[in-house]
């Protein structure tokens, strides 16, 4: 075994720990279909959002974990729920008159409203791919409608039919009366008017594969459940989607953890060990309210990327999945800059460190450099007080700060100057309160003036942040009363970075000029 197999097994980090629970599956033999499945699933009723790109993005990070500690061949599915009937019309599509008359049809079957696609259906699997393959996730896309016609599930579905009772059995636990009157795991296609339809079931005929039930106008009518003619319930096609595919690992939110217990029993009533799953905790706001598609609370997947790279929102997912975590614009900033910390740590780990670290996980053991010269957090003060309204006026104080760096030799620090301004923008600026400094913080900040007019000294970090640290340490205890004061009263924020690296950054002249615009109250106005 490997030095590096050998740490992965070892290793804490979490999608090391999942990975090693799916191995556990085939300690004695290797899985007959000759690979291990992960599967993601898709509700395509809406568009991809956050959340989708969290699950398949965590779903991929144990799938290269296990590649790295198995040598058994891996799988990425993304089933569409595609065959779901439309509920109601969603409000965001234009054409919504039109949908109206598609009630209850399965998404496959109602007409796209874009005009771009065969139906509603494949235009969201289309958005859903192309947001997958945007990111570069390695996967096979299969969708309901596809997997019930094809006939990929017809031998589960008979056996469901053969099954029927020790199924309902399951599912009539969890309902309440008077929805286990008329409820059924099948829910037949009408073969008139192709609506879904939630009616009970007068006969299920195990031997001949049919289904008997009256329609809303009360005609009888006889269905075979092969070839896409009938579909089931979402929880027991959960259980039953697991069992067809011979699906080793999925998860999925919290909010599905209940009906844990229901899926895992369907697949053990239709003869096939369960998968390992793994529930993660959902996104919060930033009041702590549950984050909503319908209410629109939280960051959406575009915001996120307006702002940040996608291994920013990559590393924000790799983070306690199984902790409640706010998901608001707040975040962001600090989201980068740990990400940036990780890449320049990741060189200087031994194999077990690097193992443990996130990167590791986001690119697959293909760690990149950082080539991030400057925190984030520092471009966006920076992009406060020079009231940058492009990414070129930033680059004229990184460059003197950093005489080598350019655009072309530092992709990612020129991003993330372009996503500073935009950040600044639209999140600082328009709640940036400057106030006048005390007594004590003004005595401070001419003392600060004074040291810097003085100042023959290298222009670094570490050099400036001494010439501040000493001017604080003889006047405020504690000392963060000090560093307050430098952010708002000179920024305009409640916080903000290393005052000598920010010093460094903006100027020693430029800063100077600054403390001499706050001292006269000029901020203020």
């Amino acid at each position: 075994m490997s030095q590096l197999r050998e740490a992965a097994f070892a290793s804490k980090a979490w999608p090391f720990e999942e990975a090693r629970r799916v191995l556990k599956r085939y300690e004695k033999a290797p899985p007959e279909k000759g690979y291990v499945l992960f599967e993601t699933g898709y509700g395509p009723s809406g568009l991809p959002h956050i959340g989708t790109f969290g699950e398949v993005a965590r779903t991929t990070m144990i799938k290269r974990a296990f590649e790295l500690i198995s040598d058994i061949p891996t799988k990425l599915i993304c089933f569409s729920d595609d065959l779901d009937g439309m509920r109601k019309v969603p409000g965001n599509v234009p054409n919504p008159e039109m949908l109206k008359e598609h009630l209850q049809k399965p998404l496959t079957s109602v007409p796209d409203p874009f005009g771009e696609f065969d139906s509603f259906g494949g235009h969201n699997n289309a958005m859903l791919r192309r947001f997958l393959d945007t990111f570069g996730f390695e996967y096979e896309f299969i969708s309901a409608t596809e997997f019930y016609r094809s006939g990929q599930f017809d031998e589960i579905l008979l056996r469901a039919a053969e099954r029927y009772d020790d199924i309902m059995k399951i599912m009539l636990k969890s309902l309440r009366e008077e929805r286990q009157q008329t409820y059924s795991i099948f829910l037949p296609l009408h073969p008139e008017t192709g609506r879904v339809l939630y009616v009970p079931m007068k006969d299920v005929n195990a031997k001949d594969g049919t289904i008997t039930f009256d329609d809303e106008d009360g005609r009888e009518w006889t269905l075979p459940v092969t070839g896409g003619n009938v579909k089931l319930q979402w929880k027991p096609d959960f259980g039953a989607r697991w069992a067809a595919l011979g699906v080793d690992f999925e998860m999925y939110g919290k909010d599905h953890s209940t009906n844990t217990p229901i899926y895992d029993g369907i697949c053990r009533v239709l003869g096939v060990r369960p998968p390992e799953h793994f529930t993660y905790e959902l996104f919060l706001d930033e009041n702590g309210q549950k984050i909503s598609k319908s209410s629109g609370n939280g960051v959406s997947i575009d915001e996120w990327l307006t702002y940040a790279s996608t291994e920013s929102l990559s590393y924000f997912m790799y983070q306690k999945p199984k902790t409640a975590k706010r998901l608001f614009f707040d975040v962001i900033p600090k989201a980068v800059d740990e990400y940036h910390q990780q890449l320049r740590a990741y060189p200087t780990q031994d194999e077990k460190g690097q193992l443990n670290n996130p990167v590791w996980h986001i690119h697959g053991g293909d760690v990149p450099e950082s080539r991030m010269l400057v925190p984030f957090a520092m471009l966006l003060n920076l992009a406060s007080v020079a009231g940058a309204e492009d990414k070129a006026t930033l680059w004229g104080f990184i460059q003197r700060y950093a005489p080598d760096a350019s655009p072309e030799n530092n992709p990612d620090m020129d991003e993330a100057a372009g996503f500073a301004v935009r950040y600044y923008n639209d999140f600082v600026k328009p709640t940036k309160t400057y106030r006048l400094p005390t007594d004590q913080e003004r005595a401070a900040l001419e003392e600060l003036r004074a040291q810097l007019a003085d100042y023959d000294g290298p222009v670094d970090d570490e050099a400036l942040q001494s010439v501040v640290y000493a001017v604080g340490r003889d006047r405020f205890d504690p000392l963060r009363g000090w560093f307050t004061a430098l952010y708002e009263v000179l920024l305009g924020a409640s916080q903000g970075p290393r005052f000598g690296g920010f010093i460094a950054l903006y100027g020693v002249e430029e800063t100077i000029a600054l403390i001499d615009s706050a001292l006269a109250g000029d901020l203020v106005d």
